[in-house]
């Protein structure tokens, strides 16, 4: 007890006078350490305080720091809490509304775990939450608002680091877009997949299987009953889709560009293995703001090409084309749709998975995840690249193993040997358009046809069945008025149903055109992202049923057969465009956002971040 008493009056004196402050004991100036993060020791790395972005709030003796202190013992938090330690920021996007990140509540808690097994202080900060199924007109309309949310977190608070917890498919572009412009150490850490799902002894896809069974209940083919049946039974448990639908895209991607742990991307969301992933991300953050390792700092154009790369070898959804763009905007990078094509040219489609092959994410982990399927790619990948961890491409792929060659095929016996989605031009598109191929009907590749045009989703919704139709299973239906500005907001309307009528002639894929996009877990011969959009001024705004439609996928073509005078004359009669929303985010959206090739990201935020940190008076 003396000796306790006697060291008390030194450690006032030191909190009292000291620049920077210190805690007896505690710091960790030029001390060295070594940690594990899953399978990879990281170097020993010098530990000093002063170096944290947080002493700027914490250190200084003076009234505006004191503040700063007194405030977190206001909730309880004593100097050993924080001083001298990694403020690491956890940004949940868990929500009530949001089915994927359910677990989240979890796994927050496990994140921290691993903060404070490393020596980091852990702070939780909500951040918005997309959830896909719930939100309209469609998520992509408020990505770049949960972007522009994510960089302002990050920059205006004492943060060293962060770990970004999303899966839904908007989060995780939108994470990394924010986290990308902020340049603060930040780690990703993906919902990861639901379980695979059971229907008596069929193994169902959520969303893939959605859109199937309904056409087979429109078709008259299944009762009440059954679907009732389906519906109970095709979310089995928290997490993403369980086929590579966006989300599961956008979680090997990122895993791809090195912002996740190795092996990140496909563990599926409820078993101890993802709780595992969620401490040593913790961890992990931890070692990053330590040797500050910026997302500046491991990404760059290779990254993009290999996360591009990754896209295409499983099949992965069109929707990863825009987000990529975007990402790769925010690095200062200009990513063409046509790069995007010169890529898709010499990537064979190895991952079978649906809704471009048979198997489901559960299956792709299972046979190896990601690292596995990478292996197989070395000589289309860069693997100097960096990751959050440090390691490469060639460290994160070396020694995995592929367990499974169906689920992960070899070279010699792919799903496809190229082109697993495609961008076509022509006088339809002219700054371009894609297709999923390897998830279309190749006999409907090459095709044309008279179109069925739909002014708007209203209009399709309410005439598509309509027995009066004029349609055929040549027809090309055509939606428009579905775009970045025309909907608004981008929505996942691209996979147009089916007319009733040809359904039940046993028609099971036709040709669709639309300036919006589709979900990752859809399938069919659905040509997407038209640009310009038809709001915008667009050819497609001009297309009048009747006029012939040609697609040429293996030579990349799309044809509107009308003259240029035609053309013009119609342009000259075209009604005005649709009026820019007169307040809010709408408005903001609206005036900024650009077009589907150029990632429909805010023109205000395109182009490296000049990072200026926040003044403290």
């Amino acid at each position: 007890m003396q000796r306790r008493a006697a060291a008390m009056p030194r450690r006032c004196n030191a909190m009292l006078g000291r620049k920077p402050l210190t805690i007896a004991g505690r710091r960790l100036n030029h001390t060295y350490r070594e940690h594990q993060i899953g399978n990879f020791m990281t170097q020993p790395i010098p530990r000093d305080p002063d170096t944290l972005r947080s002493a700027r709030w914490f250190a200084p003796d003076d009234l505006r720091s004191f503040g700063h202190r007194s405030r977190l013992k206001g909730m309880g938090l004593d100097d050993v809490d924080y001083q001298g330690r990694p403020v690491v920021a956890i940004l949940n996007t868990w929500s009530d509304l949001n089915t994927c990140h359910s677990h989240f509540r979890n796994r927050a808690d496990e994140v921290r775990r691993g903060i404070l097994q490393s020596g980091g202080f852990p702070v939780e900060v909500p951040v918005m939450s997309l959830g896909e199924m719930l939100m309209k007109p469609t998520t992509m309309l408020y990505r770049n608002l949960l972007a522009m949310e994510v960089e302002e977190v990050l920059r205006c608070h004492p943060i060293d680091a962060a770990v970004l917890m999303g899966g839904c498919d908007k989060t995780v572009p939108a994470m990394l877009m924010g986290a990308i412009s902020a340049d603060i150490p930040s780690i990703f850490m993906p919902a990861g997949p639901m379980l695979k799902a059971r229907w008596r002894d069929v193994t169902l896809g959520s969303g893939s299987d959605a859109w199937k069974y309904w056409d087979q209940r429109m078709a008259g083919n299944l009762c009440d009953r059954d679907w009732n049946g389906i519906e109970n039974c095709i979310g089995r448990s928290a997490g993403t889709c369980m086929t590579m639908g966006t989300a599961s895209t956008m979680a090997c991607v990122t895993e791809a560009l090195g912002f996740t742990l190795r092996g990140a991307a496909t563990i599926p969301a409820v078993v101890a293995e993802h709780s595992r992933l969620a401490v040593q991300s913790g961890r992990c953050a931890v070692e990053m703001a330590w040797q500050q390792r910026k997302p500046s700092s491991f990404l760059d154009a290779h990254s993009i090409d290999n996360g591009l790369i990754t896209s295409l070898a499983i099949g992965g959804s069109t929707n990863a084309i825009v987000h990529l763009i975007a990402i790769a905007g925010r690095l200062g990078i200009d990513l063409s749709l046509e790069r995007f094509d010169e890529l898709s040219r010499t990537t064979p489609v190895i991952g079978d998975i649906r809704p471009g092959g048979r198997y489901l994410m559960e299956d792709f982990h299972d046979a190896g995840g990601l690292p596995a399927l990478l292996s197989r790619l070395g000589d289309l990948l860069t693997l100097d690249s960096q990751s959050v961890t440090g390691e490469t491409m060639a460290e994160r792929i070396h020694g995995a193993e592929v367990i499974n060659d169906e689920v992960i095929r070899t070279r010699e016996n792919p799903v496809a040997q190229a082109g697993g989605t495609c961008l076509l031009k022509g006088n339809l598109a002219p700054s371009g358009c894609v297709i999923k191929s390897v998830a279309a009907d190749p006999k409907l590749l090459t095709h044309c046809g008279p179109a069925v045009v739909f002014d708007d989703y209203p209009s399709m919704k309410a005439g598509i069945n309509d027995p009066d139709l004029d349609v055929t299973a040549d027809s090309v239906l055509i939606l428009r008025s579905a775009g970045p500005l025309g909907a608004p907001g981008f929505p996942e309307w691209g996979m147009l149903p089916i007319p009733q009528k040809l359904l039940k002639a046993g028609v099971k894929d036709m040709v669709r055109l639309s300036d919006a996009r589709m979900s990752g877990t859809s399938y069919g011969t659905c040509v997407l992202h038209i640009a310009p959009e038809s709001a915008a001024g667009g050819p497609l705004a001009l297309v009048r049923s009747g006029d012939m439609i040609s697609i040429d996928v293996p030579n990349r073509t799309i044809h509107w057969d009308v003259s240029d005078q035609e053309i013009a004359e119609r342009r000259a009669a075209m009604p005005p465009l649709k009026p820019v929303p007169e307040r809010g985010y709408a408005k903001l959206y609206a005036k900024h956002v650009s077009q589907a090739d150029q990632g429909c990201d805010f023109d205000f935020l395109v182009g490296r971040s000049p990072g200026d940190e926040p003044s403290i008076f």
